[in-house]
């Protein structure tokens, strides 16, 4: 029984506890009673909600061990509220085949959080050949990407989205020109031109959005566009759903915490991939999740094993942690609702993953427990040595945030109790 709370889901917010049998709500009222055995969870001024999903994380396993693996990652993601997590498929392999989607669903039999898989579009993700799309989406894979690189021939990818329309899959893209981007590892802008640290300019990234907005219209099949970063990008998105084209799009929280200002240190925590942008950039990104032209809130969590982020800025690889800060960072940085922002990481992106019935609630009697309890008000300082990743690599050291998630159950277990992980 979760007792006291306020039920926030897409069907509205209420007043109700909240009562769990064998993986499933079984009631959902005020003063329900509870059964003689039954355990009680304390969610007094708290939000339940259905568990968040997170579209994008790199959980590293196969091959990167030293910085993450389904176990740790999927640790964090519990403790961060979520219940479901789409793994990246650039790992080492790659995940371009059925064999490797079997070997990360296996590992995630038993994880904290329900792991589930996002296939390469190409072999290798080298941009050159079609993976076995078909085959990975016989095991499940519902969403497909190169992440860490963009597809940069058209025809390819024109090819890619017209076998994922009749497969019923979706395709993410990586938005990233390679030929300008080639050699940058920061924002081309004021800061970079400072700093002397060569730049990847805004229009990398908004050229691609262009062409695959282009893609979408012509093969009517839907693309959905990773870490949007840019001014441009969100109005290009704007733009095609007002055209009623069939795209997507999430931001990650550090394009609307920080700016490219923080790279003034050259601290290689502040190297991510798209770059951290202007404020002008950030605005817009602030802008496109509170009117809807961003669909979802993705931590694109990256974990580092230290020795990589302590290299030189331009040799540092990109990337930070984010399963376990993003919904405080949401909560207290974007001038959004509780319910707005539930919805930016939770029901929403669960339709994007394929994963509506399963998780994204709404909470009610039959529908599977996979559950999140948030207290709002609970003021906390990220302390990167408590954080659950194997890595510490992240840009908010010290930082004071507010929202804090207390339970979160997975399948009607309770797998986060009073903030700590039970497994």
């Amino acid at each position: 029984m979760i007792r006291g709370g306020t039920v926030v889901d897409a069907t509205g917010t209420r007043r109700a506890d909240v009562g769990v049998r064998d993986g499933v709500v079984v009631a959902v009222g005020e003063a329900l009673d509870a059964a003689k055995r039954a355990s009680v969870l304390d969610a007094g001024g708290c939000v339940v909600a259905p568990g968040l999903v997170d579209l994008h994380a790199h959980l590293r396993q196969p091959g990167r061990e030293e910085a993450e693996t389904v176990e740790s990652g999927s640790r964090a993601a519990a403790l961060g509220g979520y219940t479901a997590v789409i793994a990246m498929p650039n790992t080492d392999p790659a995940i371009d085949s059925a064999a490797t989607v079997r070997e990360v669903l296996d590992l995630g039999a038993g994880a904290s959080c329900d792991v589930r898989v996002a296939g390469a579009i190409t072999k290798g993700r080298r941009g050159e050949e079609l993976a076995p799309l078909g085959e990975m989406a016989a095991l499940g894979v519902r969403l497909f990407t190169d992440d860490g690189a963009g597809v940069q021939d058209a025809r390819l990818m024109r090819r890619a989205l017209e076998y994922a329309s009749a497969l019923g899959v979706t395709l993410a893209q990586h938005c990233e020109d390679a030929e300008l981007a080639e050699g940058g590892h920061m924002h081309e802008g004021d800061w970079s031109s400072r700093l002397g640290i060569p730049g990847i300019p805004a229009e990398a990234e908004s050229m691609m959005v262009a062409r695959d907005v282009a893609l979408a219209q012509l093969t009517a099949a839907p693309v959905h566009f990773l870490h949007l970063s840019t001014a441009m990008s969100v109005a290009m998105v704007r733009a095609a759903k007002a055209a009623k084209v069939a795209v997507t799009a999430e931001a990650a929280p550090h394009h609307f915490t920080l700016t490219d200002d923080a790279v003034a240190s050259y601290n290689p925590l502040f190297k991510v991939n798209p770059p951290l942008r202007p404020t002008g950039d950030v605005a817009a990104v602030k802008a496109g999740l509170a009117d809807g032209t961003l669909d979802a809130i993705a931590t694109d969590h990256a974990p580092h094993a230290q020795e990589a982020k302590e290299l030189p800025f331009d040799e540092a690889p990109p990337g930070m942690l984010g399963l376990e800060t993003a919904l405080a960072l949401a909560l207290t940085e974007l001038e959004l609702s509780v319910e707005a922002v539930l919805a930016l990481m939770s029901w929403q992106p669960a339709r994007i993953a394929g994963l509506a019935g399963q998780h994204g609630g709404p909470v009610a009697e039959g529908a599977p427990a996979n559950l999140c309890v948030i207290d709002p008000a609970a003021v906390w300082v990220v302390e990167p040595e408590r954080l659950a990743s194997r890595s510490r690599n992240t840009p908010y050291a010290g930082r004071k945030l507010a929202g804090r998630v207390r339970h979160t159950l997975l399948r009607g277990e309770p797998v986060v109790v009073d903030g700590v992980a039970q497994r």
